[in-house]
This record gives structure tokens, C-alpha cells and sequence, in this order.
């Protein structure tokens, strides 16, 4: 086993680093603990001989071969509960759920058994299963392939929720979700892939450590100091605000950009600790606005002492309605870079 590393998502480099993109990290990852761990195995829709629809898991099936990497029928319910089938007798299952949207189909196998087997047995029964998902809008994909719903995950008790930004993290992350003995769920936003098919990002390649290693679960990233007003987010929104905090630097704003890296666990110290420094809060959550991430992030912050802020905080987030698939109404609704800026300026105004 390899130590545990939490370098800011910015870092990470060795002698032994490449360039990857988030997707052939998360493949490499996968890829070594299988190497490893005769009893990791991979299975999901399209994640053979296709390898995967984001790239996610390409390659693997010519190396590993049928019996560990299974083309699945299309059946969510049955292909996870295959899954937790599995981890309970002993081996280590990653699963893809190929659309976060498409959790409606399964969701009594997730909920009510992937997060509850390991309660309901008094601690005695571990479900190891990594179940992947891509999330996230900005494609034109419509309201039933765009949506992120890490907030739902996080909302049920059992599972961990890990949503990584760049490479670095994807591929460390991956480690630490496929040797934890708690039910992962790991998701990935399009955005962030550097597929060469759709629209990327410049930190979606990155350097990335030959070697395997874990980013620890639960633990947040500084991936840009500043003075002025804490940013909190995940995922694709992390690359938003931090193009928004170059760019109000001429403006001489400085903002801080805290990656949460997962929601559960959520690494409450970290905000607080950036809160307590800048005194203004902007959450960046490409989830719906109510009941979700922005707000526990928030009351991370006010219920621990509201007199950290100087500024009322401000959210950025989906507003209560369906993913449209026009692309002027889909990115009116997704927290887009001039959204996040009107934020930033706003909390520094008071």
C-alpha cells in the first residue's frame, strides 16, 4: 500500500510525472489496482469493449479480459446489484452508472441496499463497490443527461461522494475509493475529461505521478490562495472560478478557491479556516440551488460562528428547474463564468 498524499490539486509533479487528461488517469488508476488486487473488477455498460462512453475505462477489457471487466445488458438495477452482490462475497466491484440521470432506475439497489448492508449488519458486512458516474450540463444533452446530483448522493446516509477537478486528483481519488471498504460514489463531470470531442478545458490535462497513490478522501484543496473572499465549489465550477479569480486580480480582488474534492466526507475545517481568513463566502454548485451543497456549506460556516462573515454569503448554483436543452437557456441556468464573477463582485460590494 502507498502513503496517502494531499498536495493542493495544483501540485503533485514528481520525476516520474506525465501529462494525462482526467480520463486516461482515472483509466491508469483503475488499471494498477487491478494489477494489484486480483479481486478488483469493472463492470457496467460499454465499459468493454467500447471503453467506456466518457473514456473512462478504455483499454482495460485487452488487458484484463472478460471475467474481470463485463459488458453488462442494459439493466442499472441489475448490473449494481451485481455489484453489491459481489463486493458482500468478497471482491471489490466498480460499477458505472453511465448517466448520473439515470440513478431513477436503480435507485432502491443504491439506497436502500449499496449504503445500508454494512448499518443493517452491525458493522459486520463491508460493501467495497466504486460506483461511477459522468454528471453535468453544458452539452446540449438535455434534462435527462446533464444533471449533476453529487447533493442527492451526499443527502443519503452510507455513502462517500467523491467528485474530483483535474487529473492529479482523479487519479488519486480513484485509488482511494477503489481500497476503501465503504460504497464510493465517484463522479466524474464531462467537462473535466479532455475528451478531444467535446468542448475542455486547459486544466483538464495535468501532470500525473507514474507511480500509484491515494488523494485521502474527505480532504479539501487550496487551488488558489487569496485574501479577499472564499470560493467554494467542486468539479468543472473549479476551473470557472479560478479563470474568475485571474481575472479579477487586475481588478485587485483576491479570491481564494477552495475545491471541495469530496462531499462526503465534507471537509468543514477547510472552509472555515479560509471563511475565518477573507471573511466573504461565494458557493459555486453546478446542483440545484435548494436543499443541496451550497447551503451545507454555508451552514458549515454560520453554525459554527456567523460572525466569520462580514459580508452575507452568496450562492451560485442551478436554479429549481430542468436542465434545458437549448444552449442560451441551458448555460442561462448553469453557473457560468459571469455569474460567478457578478458573485465575487457583489460580496466584495456588500
Amino acid at each position: 500500500m502507498t502513503a496517502t498524499l494531499n498536495p493542493p490539486s495544483t501540485a503533485g509533479a514528481t520525476a516520474t510525472s506525465r501529462r494525462l487528461t482526467t480520463a486516461k488517469a482515472i483509466v491508469e488508476a483503475i488499471g494498477q489496482e487491478m494489477e494489484t488486487a486480483p479481486s478488483v473488477i469493472l463492470l457496467g455498460e460499454d465499459v468493454g469493449a467500447y471503453g467506456g462512453i466518457f473514456s473512462s475505462t478504455t483499454g482495460l477489457l485487452e488487458k484484463f479480459g472478460p471475467t474481470r471487466v463485463l459488458d453488462t445488458p442494459i439493466s442499472e438495477t441489475a448490473f449494481i446489484g451485481l455489484a453489491t452482490g459481489a463486493a458482500v462475497e468478497g471482491l471489490r466491484p466498480i460499477v458505472e452508472l453511465m448517466f448520473v440521470d439515470f440513478m431513477g432506475v436503480c435507485l432502491d439497489q443504491i439506497y436502500n441496499h449499496l449504503a445500508k448492508i454494512h448499518f443493517e449488519s452491525g458493522g459486520n458486512v463491508s460493501v467495497p463497490v466504486v460506483l461511477t458516474t459522468a454528471v453535468g450540463g453544458g452539452y446540449s444533452d438535455g434534462a435527462q443527461h446533464s444533471q449533476c446530483l453529487w447533493g442527492t448522493f451526499a443527502h443519503l446516509p452510507g455513502l462517500k461522494v467523491v467528485v474530483p477537478s483535474n487529473p492529479y486528483d482523479a487519479k488519486g481519488l480513484m485509488t482511494a475509493a477503489i481500497r476503501d471498504d465503504n460504497p464510493v460514489v465517484y463522479m466524474f463531470h464531462k467537462g473535466v475529461m479532455g475528451l478531444p470531442w467535446m468542448a475542455k478545458n486547459r486544466r483538464s490535462t495535468g501532470e500525473v505521478p507514474a507511480e500509484s497513490y491515494q488523494v485521502e478522501i474527505g480532504r479539501a484543496s487550496v487551488a488558489r490562495r487569496g485574501t479577499d473572499v472564499t470560493v467554494v465549489t467542486v468539479s468543472l465550477s473549479v476551473h470557472h472560478a479560478l479563470d474568475v479569480a485571474e481575472q479579477l486580480e487586475s481588478d485587485g480582488i483576491s479570491a481564494e478557491v477552495i475545491d471541495l474534492r469530496s462531499l462526503v466526507p465534507l471537509d468543514r475545517a477547510a472552509i472555515r479556516e479560509s471563511v475565518a481568513r477573507t471573511g466573504r463566502l461565494v458557493v459555486v454548485d453546478e446542483d440545484y440551488l435548494s436543499f443541496g451543497m451550497s447551503a451545507e456549506v454555508i451552514a458549515s460556516v454560520v453554525e459554527h460562528d456567523p460572525r466569520m462573515l462580514t459580508r452575507a454569503p452568496i450562492r451560485v448554483a442551478v436554479p429549481d428547474v430542468p436542465i434545458p436543452y437549448a444552449r442560451e437557456l441551458e448555460y442561462a441556468v448553469l453557473p457560468t463564468r459571469a455569474r460567478i464573477e457578478a458573485a465575487i463582485r457583489g460580496v466584495m460590494q456588500g
